[in-house]
């Protein structure tokens, strides 16, 4: 009887290091690959290219790969209990990190039944995650972009999303990662505010800023990074123009468009004097976002209905209501906004509207109440949470603080602590030098 022979990958970006593992267990026995799923990459890493069954029709083809089973943790021991292998192969460069811990909770399962842990040296000059840098230097089609938050929302299903104001905001966005408790934790995809987009223009955030000069931005944003965006559509604008904003969106990569149910002179929802501003009539607005489904072509592309009763002071009865009408019409989620320092009415919200609807992407803009952790947001059913402002409002002071120091040193030197190097300035895009 042939021995067994367990190997876990990623395989998202394959290389001849792992063609190495492959071979090496070929020569053992029957290989067995425990295939990481799409949710376990995305908590730890980014979101593959590659989705799970395409990952696996490209392993199953390899020469004495026998079974490709799903890897539904990143610590393999569970799956090595079950299978029992005689071998577990895996490359050396996880003695180091937060694989470390991995690697001893496999040496003593398979210890447990004689099993062999062999570890191959790391191949050195190559690494998928150098691969993906390339690929992500060369940018990605529009199709697999926009494809890929509805692929996040069905495996971690509880997203970050940051705001990004231009290219130089959104790579901070890109490569922005901390390691806690054996984990990665990044950001998921950016938020295209009409407020900073506004702002960055010396604008007034009511709509005068003109969408087609909004997606030039977007597609700016584009060029230097991977990650899905979902965009502040404000009204949508008048309902029989909707759908070409819909298909510009649609057609330039964008994953969602979020349009508020509100009408005339559009202001913005935090302000504190909200009394001259007018909720749209249900029933059209549920037509506006018909018009809109009814335009798009890809099934990736998502209408997110925003509701702003809270804002206006209409209270749950009146949210509910135009949740249940805008999900009937079509809508791929529903944002439910407040500019409540409470959760309250939030919770309540998401409370009732899981009741009805499971499966439906629930989003939460916690500028407002921004006490409240993302695991309690989780809890309560978000799917989407978005920080909003915070990359404009950080930019801000930091301008002005450098800016007031020169003037009252009469020089740069005292305003160098708060700044970049130069160095790190040529380093901070790649082909600058």
């Amino acid at each position: 009887m042939r021995k067994k022979v367990y190997i876990a990958l990623t395989a998202d970006a394959l290389h001849h290091g792992h063609m190495k593992l492959l071979e090496k267990g070929r020569s053992l026995g029957d290989v067995i690959v425990g295939l990481i799923t799409d949710k376990v990459v995305s908590e730890y890493k980014r979101m593959p290219y590659l989705n799970f069954e395409q990952r696996k029709k490209i392993l199953i083809n390899f020469k004495g790969v026998t079974k490709v089973i799903s890897q539904n943790e990143w610590d393999y021991s569970k799956n090595i209990k079950k299978i029992q292998p005689d071998y577990f192969i895996h490359g050396d460069d996880w003695r180091k990190g937060y694989m470390s811990k991995i690697r001893s909770n496999v040496i003593k399962v398979m210890k447990k039944y004689g099993g062999k842990v062999i570890e191959l040296p790391y191949t050195k000059g190559i690494s998928s995650t150098a691969l993906l840098e390339n690929v992500n230097s060369i940018s990605i089609t529009a199709d697999i972009r926009r494809g890929m938050l509805r692929r996040l929302i069905n495996s971690k299903r509880t997203l970050r999303i940051l705001e990004a104001h231009s290219p130089l905001s959104a790579l901070v966005g890109e490569n922005t990662q901390i390691e806690k408790k054996g984990k990665i934790l990044s950001f998921d995809g950016f938020w295209s505010s009409s407020l900073t987009d506004s702002t960055v223009m010396g604008k007034p955030d009511n709509e005068s800023l003109d969408f087609s000069q909004r997606l030039k931005n977007i597609d700016q944003i584009f060029e230097t990074t991977t990650k899905p965006l979902i965009m502040d559509g404000d009204t949508g604008g008048k309902i029989e123009h909707f759908d070409m904003r819909v298909k510009s969106a649609e057609r330039l990569g964008i994953s969602a468009l979020i349009i508020e149910d509100k009408k005339g002179l559009k202001k913005n929802s935090l302000l504190e004097d909200t009394s001259k501003q007018i909720q749209e009539d249900k029933l059209k607005f549920s037509e506006k976002i018909q018009i809109g489904k009814k335009a798009q072509v890809s099934s990736d592309f998502m209408i997110i209905a925003r509701i702003e009763s809270f804002i206006l002071g209409k209270g749950i009865k009146d949210a509910i209501s135009r949740a249940k009408s805008y999900v009937d019409a079509g809508a791929d989620g529903i944002m439910i906004h407040s500019k409540s320092k409470s959760p309250k009415d939030i919770f309540e919200f998401a409370k009732k509207f899981r009741r009805i609807y499971r499966e439906i992407p629930l989003v939460a803009v916690p500028s407002s109440y921004n006490h409240v952790k993302e695991n309690i947001l989780k809890e309560k059913g978000f799917n989407i949470i978005i920080y909003a402002n915070h990359m404009l409002r950080a930019s801000y002071p930091s301008m002005q603080n450098v800016a007031k120091k020169i003037l009252l040193n009469q020089r740069s030197k005292e305003a160098s602590k708060d700044l970049l190097s130069i160095n790190e300035i040529l380093n901070l895009i790649p082909g600058t030098k």
